[in-house]
């Protein structure tokens, strides 16, 4: 927030000589749930024990201190508060100049740095089901709420296409498999068969044995198991791309575990020779510390798992990129797992460790039942994807039909409704998906967002050209304008404040506050046929939300249809 720091920086004046800074003050500065309590307030009870005054004590002498400053309209104080009330003719230049002038730039910054994030990551020759859709999402807003701020991203989609499952469909496929079929059908074709490997396997435990066998083959390159396993992965990446970019979403690198597989020797090998590895019944495991269980690197038939994986993977993604910052968006149910690789990683004496982190999400709960691809009741999420579309092409033709691209905009709307579906509360908290909500145009929605900014648009198309650059701040000082001003002020501590805390919900509730705020303005205060000077103003006002609420809806991997 611009004001804040500028506030931050004149009370801090006031308090040089007790070696109070601006950053101190800012981190106390506080927005009143109130506009009749002031703009900012500064709770000064932090701040008593250092100066040896009372609370109400300080904010008086700071209100004397600063009261004369041109950017304030009044100071007041109120127990142990010190409420600010900002100049609005000079708030409101400021900050909706700030919006119209830097455009699509506004709240971006200048960081540097490579940010790694391991997003998706579905597995091969499995669904890309209604379960991906929280780290596929998650994962490629975070990749542009940092490049917003500067960062370089890589994106990583580190496929699991390494496994005993391959071993599972290869037998599946020798017995009942059609290769026609497959081709025909695709991923769906390859869920059967696997579900029909678990069903006759549990009355015919040797399945499980040839299996293993299938999958020993792979690893030792028989040319049968790599031709199947070339052909599973290569009709996965199709179908995961096909969504991908219904979505919108690209990747830098798609290295997933198999390319991992000859690199990982040459790790146990150093952990090993760093001495933190100790044999536990023929397998390999690093006691990680007292409070959670060992990291289990190799079992004793001598099979690695995931954890050697994840470890040989995050140490050629430091010699790859020296990353700032190297997150994995993987459910909370892994937070053991990655608590685990990292202490590994620490214990080999690699400084950059503590530059890695779990981001966890919690589930989707799409109806009662758990999802399983062993007993085959799966959602796809394309077929999720299609039936939203399908559904807001509905309310499309029912609410505008008129409209000149109604395919376009459905697959605007209904897409970018499931992706905000999946943003729009903390990432840690489950999920539920209800038809209902997630196309409604009101309420905590994403077409409600994109119609306020179709709204916008529209009002914008039907004025005549006018200088905004010039608007006059003093026609925006009514309550309704106002509250929208407050908020656009506040969208760039809200980007930074989503990477800090790796949570795009923060973008999607704000989307959402200056959406309901836009939408009483634009109730209470005629915008088009007043005078000029009001008029141009407004269409300022306008123009500015639908700036914010575009790189919003962009920051969150949605588009912003132009009309709806």
């Amino acid at each position: 927030m611009m004001f804040k720091t500028r506030i931050a920086q004149l009370l801090a004046g006031a308090l040089t000589e007790e070696g109070i800074d601006a950053e101190e003050i800012k981190l106390l500065l506080e927005i009143p749930p109130n506009p009749t309590l002031g703009d900012y307030a500064l709770p000064c009870f932090g701040l008593a024990k250092r100066l040896r005054m009372a609370p109400n004590k300080i904010a008086a002498q700071l209100a004397e201190a600063i009261a004369e400053d041109a950017w304030l309209a009044k100071v007041e104080v109120v127990g142990g508060y010190l409420n600010l009330f900002l100049e609005p003719s000079c708030y409101i230049a400021e900050v909706l100049g700030a919006v119209l002038t830097q455009g699509n730039r506004y709240g971006s910054g200048e960081e540097e740095g490579n940010i790694v994030i391991d997003f998706s990551s579905p597995n091969i020759a499995k669904p890309f089901s209604i379960g991906h859709l929280p780290s596929t999402v998650i994962g490629h807003s975070l990749a542009r709420i940092y490049r917003h701020l500067g960062f370089n991203v890589v994106r990583i989609n580190h496929l699991g296409d390494w496994g005993t499952q391959f071993g599972k469909l290869m037998v599946a496929y020798h017995r009942w498999g059609e290769d026609q079929a497959i081709e025909t059908k695709g991923i769906k074709e390859l869920l059967r068969l696997y579900v029909k490997y678990h069903q006759v396997a549990e009355e015919d435990p040797e399945l499980d044995n040839e299996a293993r066998a299938w999958f020993k083959g792979l690893e030792d390159g028989d040319a049968e198991a790599v031709r199947l396993w070339e052909w599973f992965r290569a009709l996965s990446l199709q179908e995961f791309e096909r969504v991908y970019r219904r979505m919108g979403i690209e990747f830098d690198s798609y290295l997933g575990e198999s390319f991992y597989n000859d690199k990982m020797d040459e790790v146990l090998k150093t952990i090993i020779e760093a001495g933190i590895a100790t044999a536990s019944e023929g397998a390999l495991v690093v006691d990680v510390g007292d409070d959670i269980p060992p990291c289990l690197l190799k079992k004793s038939d001598g099979a690695t798992l995931y954890a050697t994986r994840d470890i040989t993977a995050a140490i050629y993604r430091w010699n790859q990129w020296k990353f700032v910052k190297s997150l994995y968006v993987v459910g909370v149910t892994q937070s053991l797992h990655f608590d685990q690789v990292f202490r590994v990683l620490n214990l080999l004496g690699h400084h950059w460790a503590q530059r890695c982190q779990h981001v966890p999400f919690g589930t989707i709960l799409f109806g009662d039942e758990a999802m399983s691809t062993r007993r085959g009741n799966v959602i796809f999420l394309e077929d999720v994807l299609e039936e939203a579309v399908t559904r807001i092409r509905t309310v499309i033709a029912a609410r505008n039909p008129d409209l000149a691209d109604p395919d376009g905009v459905a697959k605007q709307v209904g897409i970018g409704a499931v992706i905000f579906n999946a943003l729009a509360h903390s990432r840690i908290k489950d999920t539920e998906f209800d038809w209902e909500k997630v196309i409604s145009l009101e309420g905590d929605s994403g077409p409600y967002v994109q119609y306020a900014y179709a709204r916008g648009r529209s009002v914008l198309a039907k004025a005549e050209e006018t200088d905004e650059a010039g608007f006059a701040p003093q026609a925006l000082t009514d309550p309704e304008a106002l509250a929208v001003i407050r908020l656009l002020e506040r969208f760039p501590e809200v980007v930074r404040g989503a990477a800090e805390k790796d949570e795009p919900s923060l973008i999607a509730r704000y989307c959402l506050d200056l959406a309901a705020a836009f939408n009483t303005f634009y109730h209470a205060r005629r915008i088009l046929g007043v005078d000029d000077t009001t008029q141009t103003a407004r269409l300022a006002l306008v123009r500015g939300v639908c700036q914010v609420l575009e790189i919003g809806l962009y920051l969150l991997g949605l588009e912003a249809p132009e009309e709806m």
